[in-house]
């Protein structure tokens, strides 16, 4: 074989990767470098980088209040969806995890959260907590204008965003419960397990692989939350449902200061990799110590 057939057959396999690059290039790389090289600038209205201030946005967004109360808001805002997405998804995978009548509605009942778009569920939630009109008055037998109240608003939105998760939820914990062997289960209940000391010592640890992908993939969900807060409270009342996902959005496209929004983008960049890289080495020290 020449040394040009040689370069063909070594190249030939990379160039099947040339579409997806290209696309990853334009879609993605282009505008993350260029979200860093934003962040760096005040611009004009147009989003126009005009003067440079190197890491001015970094420190203004590092002494600002707003910001402070974005990353604390936010924080509560993702351990409350995490949690309770998870909570939700895990409950509907055990329950479905058994043959019964009825079994297939119950299926889709608790997988149908992620067919269903935020926005479609974020306008649908708002008539339910209408304080005059709403269903969830009305049973509750209250007169609490949930959405307009900064004690119920961020909670409203992240039950809203954790029921949304359970869906997607609810397939992987199913997956990973059918790949447990039944025969541990009937072990055990000769053994004398009941249901409870079965859950906490066969379930979960069965499902602790699947488990650590659902946190990763929960949070990194949670942080990026936007259809439902621009429909439901738009970040208020005041600020208490100003995530860092809406504050960039706001700083961006009302108040036209482009540099700071795409500063925030690069943090919260910076806090979900962190986050991320954090949970998978807390996975690979759990897999040495098992």
């Amino acid at each position: 074989m020449t040394g040009t057939g040689q370069v063909k057959k070594k190249a030939g396999p990379y160039c099947y990767l040339i579409p997806s690059a290209i696309i990853f290039g334009i879609f993605l790389f282009y505008p993350f470098v260029k979200t860093i090289y934003l962040s760096l600038y005040k611009t004009n209205k147009l989003g126009q980088a005009k003067l440079f201030v190197g890491f001015g946005n970094y420190k203004d967004l590092l002494t600002s209040a707003s910001f402070a109360n974005s990353l604390a808001v936010t924080a509560i805002f993702v351990v409350i969806v995490v949690i309770g997405g998870m909570l939700l998804g895990l409950i509907g995978a055990v329950l479905c995890n058994k043959t019964f009548p009825g079994i297939r509605f119950f299926s889709t009942a608790y997988a149908l959260p992620m067919s269903i778009a935020s926005s479609s569920a974020a306008l649908i939630f708002r008539i339910m907590l209408d304080p005059t009109i709403g269903i969830v008055n009305k049973l509750a037998h209250t007169n609490i204008n949930w959405l307009n109240d900064p004690r119920y608003a961020l909670v409203c939105v992240a039950v809203l965003t954790a029921w949304l998760n359970s869906g997607i939820n609810f397939l992987y914990f199913s997956a990973g419960l059918a790949n447990i062997d039944e025969e541990i289960y009937e072990r055990a209940s000769i053994d004398g397990a009941g249901p409870v000391r079965q859950f906490f010592q066969l379930t979960l640890p069965g499902l602790r692989p699947i488990m650590f992908y659902t946190v990763v993939v929960n949070i990194i969900q949670a942080f990026q939350s936007f259809g439902q807060v621009k429909i439901l409270t738009q970040g208020g009342p005041g600020e208490s449902t100003n995530l860092i996902v809406y504050s960039i959005y706001r700083d961006a496209f009302f108040n036209f200061r482009f540099g700071s929004a795409a500063a925030e983008s690069v943090v919260l960049f910076l806090i979900i990799m962190v986050l991320t890289l954090l949970m998978f080495r807390a996975e690979k020290k759990g897999g040495k110590t098992r």
